[in-house]
């Protein structure tokens, strides 16, 4: 059993559900229960399911600062880990409170906040469950402006330009992964964009952050994405416009996972 997950290697064969590959192929997301595909930002639990599965313990806490429709702490609730989540949007969040409570588990903790996520005093905010650090950082960012979440100013999606976009989520990097204990882990969850024809390599750029404040790079998942809503029944239209220009069209997004050494 190692330090950062619940995983006992003496039974190793029986983890066949566990991915240990950089390609992840999710044919359907997980709709069960309180999970809800409704929210256009949100994202397939599967995902934090097998992340916190290989560098989470059941009673440890996680962290995700952009919380949405809550997948990550009801994912979290479910496995026996504490959660906080933390929102800028304040329907979206009481949205999402409703569908955690709705799978209450006696034994772990799940905490929806409504604040900015990048000035946040974020060990107020900790104070207030009684811990002081967390085990684990989960980040599923707005992809800058492909989708626009809200008119709050303070919203990643609303920022007028990449590098404002990456000014800001820098400031979110730094005031929530401060908290994250020594040699723990913190995966974003991010995909590229398309613009003035040229991809814009999103999911890189916001890789450099980490790795430029001194965050080990641990893996970098790619994963499938189908049918987007802003693209729904559109399949036809959107070949058509790739075979008569010079492009392909996104069905990937990035998993990147990182260490913090210190």
């Amino acid at each position: 059993m190692s330090k950062y997950n619940d995983i006992d290697m003496s039974h190793w064969k029986d983890y066949s559900d566990i991915f240990t590959d950089s390609l992840w192929i999710i044919d359907k997301r997980d709709n069960s229960g309180a999970h809800s595909g409704d929210y256009h930002g949100n994202f397939v639990p599967q995902i934090p399911h097998q992340l916190f599965t290989r560098y989470t313990k059941k009673g440890d806490w996680i962290l995700d600062p952009f919380m949405g429709s809550g997948t990550s702490l009801i994912e979290a609730q479910r496995m026996g880990r504490n959660s906080i989540g933390i929102e800028l949007q304040e329907i979206v969040a009481q949205e999402a409170a409703k569908r955690i409570a709705s799978e209450r588990n006696d034994f772990c903790q799940a905490k929806p906040f409504i604040a900015n996520s990048r000035t946040v005093h974020i060990e107020e905010l900790l104070h207030t469950v009684g811990i002081e650090k967390v085990q684990f950082v989960i980040m599923h960012p707005p992809y800058w402006d492909i989708l626009k979440f809200s008119d709050n100013p303070e919203d990643l999606s609303n920022t007028a330009t990449l590098d404002d976009f990456l000014k800001s989520f820098g400031e979110v990097i730094d005031n929530t992964t401060k908290v994250l204990d020594k040699n723990r882990y913190c995966a974003v969850v991010i995909g590229d964009k398309y613009a003035n024809s040229q991809i814009v390599p999103l999911g890189f750029y916001c890789m450099n952050l980490f790795m430029e404040r001194g965050f080990i790079l641990k893996a970098i998942l790619v994963k499938n994405f189908d049918e987007t809503k802003g693209k729904a029944n559109k399949q036809g239209i959107w070949r058509y416009r790739a075979l008569a220009s010079d492009f392909y069209i996104f069905k990937h997004e990035y998993i990147f996972v990182f260490k913090k050494p210190w």
